[in-house]
């Protein structure tokens, strides 16, 4: 059974090119509701925690660096069969190959710089939620 919650984080280059609203605009016309939202800005150690799972891929110094480049925009998001239904508004990691309306097809700026993050499983989202948002800090 598909989870209702998701996790996404519009990343610093978005946030610089005051993208925040027209992200949250195609999210909330996509019927998510925003459970938790917080402005901030990683440490590089934070965002070394946030994608431990990566840490032995060669991109992983590069990721934690941009990640805490700049401030971020964290929520949880909710709707039946979020990941799923949100995965598919953010279209594909490369942007050129995102389907044409999605938030990354509109807004990213390579493969790094691909404008949000969103879970890629329902056990990522409660773990990812779970990073950045208490259960009283939710909605």
């Amino acid at each position: 059974m598909a989870g209702n919650i998701t996790f996404t984080m519009i990343k610093p280059d978005a946030v610089e090119a005051n993208n925040i609203g027209p992200i949250l605009a195609m999210i909330n016309k996509a019927g998510f509701r925003i459970l938790a939202m917080k402005y901030m800005r990683l440490t590089k150690e934070q965002a070394g925690n946030f994608y431990a799972v990566h840490k032995e891929r060669p991109f992983y110094g590069e990721l934690t660096e941009y990640m805490s480049s700049g401030p971020i925009v964290a929520a949880v998001l909710a709707k039946d069969n979020a990941v799923a239904d949100y995965r598919k508004l953010i279209g594909a990691t490369d942007p050129t190959k995102a389907d044409e309306g999605t938030i990354r097809k509109l807004f990213a700026k390579s493969i790094a710089a691909n404008a949000v993050h969103g879970s890629d499983s329902d056990e990522n989202a409660a773990i990812e939620s779970n990073f950045f948002f208490s259960h009283l800090e939710r909605y």
